[in-house]
């Protein structure tokens, strides 16, 4: 059995898998693979709201010829009005698959442990695995290959900064990042990423360039996210002043390569951490993104169940 909860535990050549599937999803939509899921039913555990993540999921899954059944935190309560492996061993005994959107990490961690099907990962706080594999194949649209290619995170240290790692370190992708100290990555994590890259036959992925200036200079792609996720909502007022000159603004892109495209996983807090005119410019590729996620996804549900 399959688990799909961070881009770190999945083979390289299985990432490339699911690459190559999500192509044939979106070349051939809605043909490809309508009978993947046929008769099957997947459970969509989310404690926190989304719009891509549900809508692309459940789109997905109808168009594979599954049956989505959405479970929201005011129904299931997850460990607190019921345990989570009793919620794992529950849905296992109804359902084929099961898709969860979560805070803690350690959530997904043991109801996958607990679970007798397959668990994706549609995020947490510590990992975005969904979205960052949707960016990859992005990438790889946009410019062909993702050897060598250079990607440079302007914010947070995030879940969506880990995956992103995680995927740079799977996939030979320079990974530069330019965030104030408060908010830069734990050695711990560094060392993991460095130890991922390492074992798929590649040097370590990620540069600190402090400056966002010089930090763009001769990145493939912009990369950004809002400054205070889901939960840090009573940070917002501090992150908002630490992070003003990490925004990405047409005065930012003026330093950066003329192929260079700009990326953000939405939603995005437009005059915040990105200007209106950047995300509706010539550069942005935001919405490529976006409807990635759903080719994406489909492979990934494909995968768990083969």
């Amino acid at each position: 059995m399959r688990y799909f909860l961070s881009i770190e535990d999945v083979e390289k050549e299985d990432l490339l898998d699911i690459l190559s599937q999500a192509e044939l999803f979106k070349q051939q939509r809605p043909e490809f693979g309508r009978d993947f899921l046929q008769d099957k039913f997947v459970a969509i555990l989310f404690e926190k709201p989304s719009t891509r993540t549900r809508v692309s999921f459940e789109v997905g899954i109808n168009e594979m010829g599954g049956k989505s059944i959405f479970l929201s935190s005011f129904e299931v309560g997850l460990g607190k009005r019921e345990a989570i492996k009793d919620v794992a061993r529950t849905l296992s005994r109804y359902v084929h698959l099961i898709v969860v959107r979560t805070f803690l990490h350690d959530s997904i961690r043991e109801l996958s442990n607990f679970s007798s099907v397959p668990v994706v990962n549609a995020l947490t706080d510590y990992l975005h695995p969904c979205q960052a594999l949707a960016d990859v194949f992005t990438i790889k649209e946009r410019f062909g290959s993702l050897d060598k290619r250079t990607l440079c995170f302007i914010g947070d240290f995030n879940n969506v900064f880990r995956s992103l790692a995680f995927a740079s370190a799977k996939f030979g992708m320079k990974m530069i990042y330019s965030t104030p100290k408060k908010y830069r990555p734990d050695d711990e994590f560094l060392s993991i990423v460095a130890n991922t890259a390492k074992k798929n036959g590649f040097d370590n992925p990620l540069a600190l360039i402090g400056n966002p200036a010089e930090a763009v200079r001769n990145a493939d792609i912009i990369y950004t996210d809002v400054w205070a996720s889901m939960g840090q909502e009573s940070e917002q007022t501090e992150r908002k002043k630490a992070f003003v000159p990490y925004q990405i603004n047409d005065k930012l892109l003026n330093e950066v390569r003329s192929d260079a495209v700009v990326m953000h996983c939405l939603p995005a807090h437009r005059g915040e951490e990105i200007t209106d005119s950047v995300i509706e410019g010539p550069r942005s590729i935001v919405f490529d993104q976006a409807e990635n996620r759903l080719h994406v996804q489909k492979a990934v549900l494909n995968y768990v169940l083969r």
